[in-house]
């Protein structure tokens, strides 16, 4: 349940006896310092901590290069005798109790640390004079074999006026609040502050709003177009994925000029942070956002969970958690009125265009761009001859699956019917998906025909898309202009989508079950 504290407490939960408990003080944002206080139950006689070498992003980024003056306490100091801490790597420490070897001890053990953190959100954590906007994972440390236990944090030094608020349940105390585990926990993000904020409900859920702005920023739209974006997702869906019994949903944005704020969204399970110029760029990154609520938060590949905070987590699915999201980022925009038609086939040629323009496409594939992620902190990797994006090449492909679904169908059915299914067979059932395998496995599904050859093609391998073939199965047709199909190196590529003269009634029905979302 979302609270915004300064305003109510509501919904305490009853607290287990092994909580682990955090403090984190908001009294240092002229030095952009978080002090954190962690108290771990019933420490025996050696137990070890840690914090996350990567969160938000698919990079190693090692946090905890950020932390200084980490110390352990126990509750009490029994015969001279304490509890020792030493650091085993970069970002794991040992707590040790220092008497006797024979001896059988227990305690609760305090570690405190401090974390600079002074980067604009919505991927990292900011504490400023201004406000402070919390990854939670990138400045809580936690017990690698306790992760499942309860916890508890509370914010102290909160300035007079600031409000907290987090998609989580309210705790005891003024700005507390509590989760089921490390994992519930970090996958909030917190914003302090004094910022503005709406709710509205929709499709049978609730929704917070909150928004920071560096400056005036267009309510009327942002809110009509959450509520149009929620509600459209919300029918496609059959209904809010919101873990009951709280049906709610908290949108945190940041809003300011583009040299002061870097535009993206970041998913969380049952929130999405999100920074943008403008309320209108607000929008968009919600269409994107809002649908990972279901796609990757909760249909989510198997090679995901559970979360490793300590390494790399492959996947090869990523063209589909990211890049089918995008797609269907597009459609929530068009079928809702926000996008036009032609926006919509502006949007679809830039995809292509950037695409073609990008010499790697040839060798690498959609899948292998997946696993490369990791990767995409270094520039170089990023360059055209270099690497695709997934999600890029997913995007495209969310629409080529749709429209070849159609085709095999008669428009009886469509990607909308995949993704049902795999949120009925996956996310509802607490399941996982096995790699593109599964996805191809659900598109055959709902084809009642074999996609083998499309995955071959175009998702494990790097075949030069028909693009002529798929877009005219909707009665379109793609003019390409500076780009050369098997150039070598880059191209300044520009795409331009338009519908043909004469289409049959399949390709207009076809071509309408794209724009509406609908089948026959």
């Amino acid at each position: 349940m979302s609270i915004f504290l300064a305003l109510v407490a509501l919904g305490v939960a009853p607290l287990a006896a092994a909580t682990i408990r955090y403090r984190v003080s908001l009294d240092h944002g002229d030095q952009h310092l978080f002090q954190v206080h962690m108290v771990i139950p019933a420490l025996g006689q050696s137990e070890t901590v840690a914090l996350p070498v990567w969160n938000t992003l698919y990079r190693i980024e090692d946090f905890a290069y950020r932390v200084r003056d980490v110390r352990a306490e126990p509750s009490a100091i029994e015969d001279g005798a304490a509890y020792a801490l030493r650091k085993i790597d970069k970002q794991t420490w040992q707590i040790r109790w220092a008497g006797a070897s024979n001896e059988v001890h227990s305690s609760d053990v305090a570690i405190t640390y401090f974390v600079e953190w002074d980067d604009v959100g919505p991927f990292n954590s900011q504490l400023d004079a201004h406000h402070a906007f919390i990854n939670l994972a990138e400045i809580l440390m936690y017990v690698p074999e306790r992760r499942s236990e309860d916890t508890e944090i509370t914010f102290e030094g909160v300035p007079p006026g600031w409000r907290v608020a987090a998609e989580l349940v309210a705790g005891p105390a003024p700005y507390s609040f509590v989760a089921p585990s490390y994992g519930a926990l970090v996958d909030a993000p917190v914003e302090a502050g004094r910022f503005d904020s709406f709710e509205f409900d929709s499709g049978g859920a609730h929704f917070r709003v909150v928004v920071d702005a560096a400056r005036g920023w267009n309510r009327g739209f942002l809110e009509d177009a959450l509520r149009r974006i929620t509600a459209y997702d919300l029918r496609l869906m059959g209904g809010p994925p919101f873990d009951p019994p709280n049906r709610e949903f908290t949108f945190i944005f940041h809003i300011g000029p583009n040299d002061d704020v870097e535009g993206g969204g970041m998913e969380h399970r049952n929130s999405t942070a999100i920074a943008s110029s403008s309320a209108e760029g607000a929008a968009f990154y919600a269409a994107h956002e809002f649908f990972h609520a279901w796609n990757v938060k909760r249909i989510r590949p198997e090679a995901l969970e559970p979360v490793d905070y300590t390494k790399e987590q492959y996947t090869r699915a990523l063209w589909f958690a990211e890049g089918v999201t995008s797609t269907y980022g597009a459609y929530a925009l068009e079928r809702t009125g926000l996008w036009s038609k032609s926006q919509f086939y502006g949007d679809l040629a830039y995809q292509i265009g950037r695409l073609q323009s990008r010499p790697a496409r040839r060798w690498q594939s959609a899948e292998e761009s997946s696993l490369d992620a990791w990767f995409e902190k270094y520039d170089g990797y990023n360059a055209p001859d270099r690497s695709i994006s997934y999600y890029n090449k997913g995007q495209i492909l969310g629409v080529l699956l749709d429209l070849a679904i159609r085709d095999a169908t008669d428009n009886r059915k469509s990607l909308d019917d995949v993704l049902r299914r795999m949120n009925d067979e996956y996310a509802r059932q607490g399941k996982f998906y096995n790699e593109s395998e599964g996805i191809r496995a659900a598109v055959e599904e709902v084809a009642g025909k074999s996609f083998q050859e499309f995955f071959r093609r175009y998702v494990s391998g790097t075949d030069e898309i028909p693009y002529a073939d798929f877009l005219g199965i909707a009665g379109l047709e793609l003019k390409m202009e500076g780009a050369q199909w098997g150039a070598s190196r880059e191209s300044n590529a520009h795409a331009a989508i338009s519908e043909i003269s004469h289409p049959t009634d399949k390709q207009l029905r076809i071509r309408d079950g794209i724009l509406r979302g609908s089948t026959n």
